[in-house]
């Protein structure tokens, strides 16, 4: 192949992958998700979007996503807050578990059948064991308030932004 028809063949290449690229979709996957005017957890919100909406990405920033709604809206999201495969249903109990609703519809790779029997509660077996093994009754008492426990979103986002986890990492101290 002579250099003219290589570089047709990259080129042809290249357009192929943009426009692969361009047209990656992305589903949001966690609750209380907005698109920012800029990749940062204390930039301005352009929109808030639903757990479930389908979003086209523009650009990658590393950890910030930038994506178009099927609205025209675009904006900047933290990748940990979108899937790249649409939600499937709830991963914490139908009462949104110790997490409030916040996990409901969430994209989590782990175990989902795990970490719902997580939230709800001891399963029988560990019930069982814990049993066999003498474990007062007033542990078992104090779980179950700690399981009970519903976590608002603005308690999340506080301790998210205090511990400087996810989307908040970048997040300097005393910014809000």
């Amino acid at each position: 192949m002579n250099i003219a028809g290589r570089i047709v063949a990259i080129a042809a290449l290249l357009l192929i992958a943009v426009t692969a690229m361009a047209e990656e979709k992305r589903w949001v996957s966690s609750e209380g998700t907005a698109l920012k005017a800029e990749a940062s957890a204390t930039s301005e919100s352009v929109v808030d979007v639903l757990i479930g909406t389908e979003v086209t990405l523009v650009e990658s920033g590393g950890r910030w996503l930038k994506v178009r709604t099927a609205a025209g809206k675009e904006g900047w999201v933290y990748a940990g807050r979108v899937s790249v495969t649409p939600p499937d249903g709830e991963v914490a109990a139908s009462d949104g578990g110790i997490f409030g609703d916040s996990m409901k519809n969430s994209q989590i790779t782990t175990a989902k059948a795990d970490s719902a029997r997580s939230i709800r509660g001891l399963s029988p077996e560990t019930v069982k064991y814990a049993k066999s093994r003498g474990t007062p009754e007033l542990v078992k008492k104090n779980l179950d308030v700690i399981l009970a426990r519903k976590v608002t979103a603005a308690e999340l986002k506080a301790f998210l932004l205090e511990g400087h986890i996810g989307e908040y990492a970048q997040v300097q101290r005393g910014a809000k």
